[in-house]
């Protein structure tokens, strides 16, 4: 699994114009499941986003957690994120997960975070979304489950 870590002041997202979730605080996490990821990536993903310490601690080095500072994590499903743009302009999405499985251990990693008393918002799989935030810093990270066994 990939995932793009963006610490944020706020965040939300909207489907149709309905807000489907909104954090203050916290990290808006773009997630992208790979064909062949497992319950273990979803796992280790959710893990690795709860204890990444990218936040100030009070001598202004990037020291805590989302789960320390009290945050909250706005999950945004997107499969764009295994996207290969190599050699061509088009970009190819033959790595993506099928939708119901990628779904799954999507699920699965949100209420892994859910688990570790993080507030988890989210977005609506396989939809049109608009996700506004406020990159805090900035400050973004690149996950990927497949780098880290």
């Amino acid at each position: 699994m990939r995932a793009v870590i963006q610490r944020v002041s706020e965040a939300y997202v909207t489907v149709d114009g309905k807000e489907t979730g909104r954090i203050g605080r916290g990290l808006c996490a773009l997630i992208g499941v790979e064909a062949g990821d497992t319950e273990k990536d979803a796992q280790y993903l959710a893990g690795k986003i709860v204890k990444l310490r990218i936040f100030e601690d009070e001598n202004e080095k990037m020291n805590l957690s989302v789960q320390s500072v009290g945050g909250g994590v706005l999950a945004i499903s997107q499969f764009t994120l295994l996207g290969d743009a190599r050699g061509q302009n088009r970009p190819g999405f033959t790595q993506a997960e099928a939708p119901e499985r990628a779904n799954a251990l999507y699920e699965l990693c949100c209420a892994e975070m859910r688990k570790m008393d993080v507030p988890v918002e989210n977005g609506v799989f396989r939809t049109h979304m608009m996700v506004h935030l406020i990159n805090d810093g900035p400050v973004t990270i690149l996950l990927d489950s497949r780098k880290a066994f």
